[in-house]
């Protein structure tokens, strides 16, 4: 019957999934001998980072996650401490509500805006983000994503430059050459070097890390400058003079020794140096992270990495990737590139896509005070935006999904508590090198997808906006 209806048929007014929850709770303490179901799910996909590991064999028993093998420490985390929060699952103005009243308040506040945002989105499957953006379309709104505070600049390269690429499969088979630049996977990808980039032993490079050459550029000594045999500590905010020497060097273009050095913080010879080996690897390979792409220059820094590896091709294989952060981050820059043409901040008022960083994207249109109304998907900007765009928001009503109560949850007009998606719920998720992963879910949850909430409310304003025009 789904979820809408099951909800309408009850015979109260709590919530559908509260009570199946307090049932299942009440069950389980009144039978004490019985033993929790325990069972084994293989190759889970971890969607805590853009590595998206999809080898995971979850040992589950009942609804606890008990061993997360071959995970990182950050999956661990994410999986044996997944706890389902109790409580109503709808809310609206902080208290509990049915679903299919959230569902009718949340499509008011969205069909009676007038420059709704929408935002987040990287924290959810693939066919949850699709939804959001058809939402986005029949409201006329700014779509956007966290790719706007983290690698949007590289999105905008994307388009200026192009960008070589593969597969972190394809890396781990034959690159010889890894360079991490404004990257720290040691912190933020643990597996990284292990599962893709330097230690497995691969088609091409058949002894692993031996057959590897690993550099590392940063402005600071990072966990993962141990990894490295050679490490560049160049001067903050100079990636743009440094990336500019190496394309000038891979042209065989004079440059002033001591001007270099000044720019860069490095000598010259260091850097002629790793022009030689990269212009000697068989298979190059930079990954660049937000070191590169939020500092001074943003998409400046990009695009001249972008160049760089084009350049180097005209010498050996090279290619470049971003190392993304959230789990389906990627996969948020392709549905919406899929649907608008773009990636992030792109507005739809005018009934066809506009697309402007700095104009459309969720943090200029609430620090401006300009947008009226919000859906906010799987993010929490209550949390890590300016002050003056959390004022903003908590002014406006707004839409919020996510699986833990936040600060966002908890300022939200109409609230969602949703499951958790890779661990209740299924879908598909994109690695940071765009291959498309299955989700395999643990065990379910009382609480609805986001799936669910925002294919409902897709349904709802479709249908608001049809009697209005009518």
């Amino acid at each position: 019957m789904g979820i809408a209806g099951d909800l309408a048929a009850g015979p109260c007014c709590r919530p559908a999934d509260e009570m199946k929850l307090e049932h299942r709770m009440t069950t389980q303490s009144s039978t004490p001998e019985a033993s929790p179901e325990l069972k084994i799910v293989q190759d889970a996909t971890c969607t805590f980072c853009g590595c998206v590991c999809d080898d995971i064999d979850l040992k589950v028993e009942g609804h606890t996650i008990r061993e997360a093998k071959r995970a990182c420490v950050l999956g661990k985390a994410w999986f044996l401490n997944h706890e389902i929060e109790p409580g109503a699952s709808c809310q609206i103005d902080g208290q509990p509500a049915t679903f299919d009243e959230a569902i009718q308040r949340a499509a008011e506040i969205l069909c009676n805006a007038r420059y709704p945002q929408v935002y987040g989105l990287s924290d959810s499957p693939c066919e949850a983000q699709r939804k959001a953006v058809a939402i986005g379309d029949w409201i006329g709104a700014n779509i956007d994503t966290t790719t706007s505070v983290c690698h949007g600049p590289s999105g905008m390269a994307f388009q200026g430059v192009g960008e070589v690429t593969c597969t972190l499969g394809e890396v781990a088979n034959r690159g010889d050459l890894i360079i991490f630049w404004g990257s720290n996977p040691a912190e933020s990808h643990p597996r990284h070097f292990t599962k893709y980039s330097l230690m497995p032993k691969g088609l091409f490079v058949p002894n692993g890390r031996k057959d590897r050459t690993c550099v590392i550029v940063d402005v600071r000594k990072t966990k993962s400058a141990k990894a490295a045999d050679l490490f560049l500590q160049i001067k903050p905010r100079r990636d743009f003079e440094a990336l500019w020497t190496l394309r000038a060097l891979a042209r065989d273009l004079p440059l002033d020794a001591a001007e270099v050095e000044h720019q860069t913080g490095i000598p010259l010879e260091t850097w002629q140096d790793l022009m030689q080996r990269m212009k000697a690897a068989r298979f190059g390979v930079i990954f660049f992270g937000m070191g590169l792409t939020m500092t001074r220059g943003k998409h400046c820094n990009s695009e001249a990495l972008l160049a760089l590896t084009r350049d180097m091709n005209a010498h050996t294989r090279f290619v470049a990737k971003p190392n993304r952060g959230h789990g389906n981050v990627t996969g948020a820059d392709n549905v919406v590139a899929w649907r608008t043409g773009y990636q992030f901040g792109v507005n739809l008022a005018r009934g066809y896509p506009r697309f402007n960083p700095g104009e459309y994207t969720t943090a200029d249109t609430l620090g401006r005070g300009e947008a009226d109304a919000a859906l906010i998907v799987a993010s929490d900007p209550m949390a890590n935006f300016s002050q003056a765009a959390r004022e903003h928001l908590a002014r406006i009503p707004f839409v919020a999904l996510d699986p833990k109560e936040t600060p966002t949850t908890r300022a939200a007009a109409v609230s969602f508590k949703v499951a958790t998606y890779g661990i209740n719920t299924g879908g598909t998720v994109y690695r940071m090198d765009d291959v498309p992963i299955p989700l395999r879910p643990a065990f379910p949850s009382p609480h609805p997808s986001d799936f669910e909430v925002l294919n409902e409310l897709e349904q709802r304003v479709r249908k608001i906006k049809a009697a209005v025009d009518a």
